[in-house]
């Protein structure tokens, strides 16, 4: 069974309406929540990004409202779903993808993050996983690292059902 790492410019098109939201909220119907993750920053990420949506106007107080209802609900409150820790060791480990690639900071520790669940699920289960990422950048790192990477934004349905037809 396939595992979904969620970066923050894919996630929050389950919340906000955006390019690449249908393929999102299509992952969500077929990915057990015990098979999805993001990172605790990820989280801190989601919801900054809906305030300002929120107030630069882009998402209504009602909208922003049933959104962060539903973020809580699928993901900060959910038991299933697991949220990856952000800890001293990660972001240190992180330090050598900044200047390799050119990441911000959160970027780095968001690929060092996948990179090390990629390895502990080769070990333990031989399950395999999917970046989801709409930030160009990251993605490219996390391909040169050799992760799997969806960009919601660009893919098609298509290629979600046949990556998830030969993997579940």
């Amino acid at each position: 069974m396939p595992w979904v790492y969620f970066d923050a410019s894919a996630l929050i098109k389950r919340y906000s309406q955006e390019n690449g939201t249908l393929l999102v909220n299509e992952v969500f119907r077929q990915i057990l929540p015990n098979h999805m993750t993001c990172s605790t920053l990820g989280i801190l990420e989601i919801v900054s990004a809906l305030v300002r949506k929120r107030n630069d106007g882009r998402l209504g107080q009602a909208l922003f409202a049933q959104a962060m209802i539903d973020f809580r609900d699928e993901i900060v409150d959910r038991e299933g779903f697991v949220a990856t820790s952000v800890n001293d060791a990660l972001l240190f480990s992180a330090l050598d993808l900044v200047a390799k690639y050119n990441l911000n900071a959160t970027d780095a520790v968001i690929l060092r993050s996948a990179l090390a669940l990629q390895q502990a699920l080769q070990q333990e289960t031989a399950d395999e996983l999917m970046l989801w990422a709409s930030d160009k950048r990251l993605g490219r790192a996390a391909c040169s690292e050799g992760l799997t990477v969806f960009d919601p934004e660009v893919e098609t349905m298509d290629r979600l059902q046949q990556y998830l037809a030969m993997r579940i």
